[in-house]
């Protein structure tokens, strides 16, 4: 039990410090920075939707109002299936020659109509959107200026949580998310990105494969195979996308477990990413892989420190205990009065966490079982 105890504890350090305190020091020992400067390639901007008319006509406009020289930017909007407004507002949207609308009333997942629009785009860059988040008007500009650097195929922009006038929502900035960004920028500055901001990215077009039509995480699967390719996927958070930082909660946990579930399935349908063929395969399992673990570990720990002997074992069963009761308390503190201060901040903190990991075991779950799904607005 003693083993259990230390292997799991290991685990759980590692999946959410230590891995990026060896981030942080391999990106001193060997830095890899980015050669930018002024670029204007053919771009095509490309975005699969489904049933957005609340959001598409803003979207579009958004689009529409990005610095960069309208005869250098095309974009290629694909409805999948999509049983609203949104085939008659993207309708009206081609009466503009630079959008090219491709509409199906079959639904067949975003995947698939991310390959069908590839196959028509004629930028020397793809850049890939969703539907719901507003992107800042330089935002292109920046994620392109990256690509003078030969040795670059892959670009993440930054999502960032809260308002572009007011600034991210601090209230919303848990522990997890500010150690997941500078995750990526230490990746980004030591070599490679394990995925990039599904929200905004941009790629190489030349390096673009179809992937599988039931594919989750396009954004993590097409960097990983630029990256095959010998090509870098860097991270530049000056190229900034705004999304509203409270989803509700149930929201909120369906995308974790549709993200979670998207890591369990690239192990089936790209089984190379755990060989030699990923050359970030260090990376990817030290990032994606031991995070779905975690639960697991969570609950040898606490199993362990209850049945090994000694004043270590009984401090670390009252920690553990006492970090759940703490995460119990958020959860009654948001349903009443919702209140802040430093107690409610780290009980925030472990309800946070509790949540990421619940959200874990119910995609494993899915993998297990072989529930699939290949669309979520």
């Amino acid at each position: 039990m003693k083993a259990v105890f230390w292997i799991a504890g290991a685990v759980v350090f590692y999946a959410y410090l230590g891995y990026a305190v060896w981030l942080w020091i391999w990106s001193l020992l060997s830095p890899r920075p980015v050669l930018r400067g002024w670029n204007e390639p053919l771009v095509s901007i490309l975005m699969v939707v489904r049933n957005e008319e609340q959001t598409l006509n803003s979207k579009l406009s958004n689009l529409a109002a990005l610095d960069y020289p309208p005869d250098r930017l095309e974009f290629i909007i694909a409805s999948d299936g999509s049983s609203d407004r949104t085939a008659q507002i993207l309708s009206d949207a081609a009466k503009d020659n630079r959008f090219h609308i491709l509409v199906s009333s079959e639904s067949k997942g975003k995947a698939c109509r991310l390959n069908e629009a590839l196959a028509v785009a004629q930028g020397e860059i793809a850049v890939f959107v969703d539907a719901r988040q507003w992107i800042e008007r330089d935002a292109l500009r920046l994620l392109l200026e990256n690509f003078v650097d030969p040795t670059v195929g892959c670009v993440s922009g930054e999502l960032m949580l809260g308002d572009a006038a007011l600034g991210e929502a601090e209230k919303r900035m848990g522990i997890y998310w500010r150690i997941e960004k500078k995750v990526r920028v230490l990746e980004s500055a030591s070599g490679s990105v394990v995925g990039a901001t599904g929200a905004l990215y941009a790629a190489r077009r030349s390096l673009l494969q179809p992937i599988p039509p039931e594919t989750i995480l396009d954004d993590v699967l097409l960097p990983l195979q630029i990256s095959r390719q010998g090509a870098r996927v860097i991270f530049d958070g000056r190229a900034r996308a705004w999304d509203d930082p409270d989803l509700g909660a149930e929201k909120e946990f369906k995308r974790k477990v549709r993200t979670l579930t998207g890591n369990y399935q690239l192990l089936q349908i790209a089984p190379w990413v755990l060989s030699g063929a990923n050359p970030l395969l260090f990376r990817f399992i030290s990032h994606k892989l031991l995070r779905l673990a975690v639960p697991f570990a969570l609950a040898a720990l606490l199993v362990a420190s209850a049945f090994v002997p000694g004043a270590l074992y009984r401090a670390a069963l009252i920690l553990q205990l006492a970090f759940y009761a703490l995460s119990l308390f958020a959860l009654w503190n948001q349903a009443l009065s919702n209140r802040l201060g430093p107690l409610m901040r780290v009980a925030n903190a472990a309800l946070a966490l509790i949540v990421l990991n619940t959200a874990a075991v119910v995609a494993f779950g899915n993998f297990v079982t072989g529930r699939k799904e290949v669309w979520a607005r």
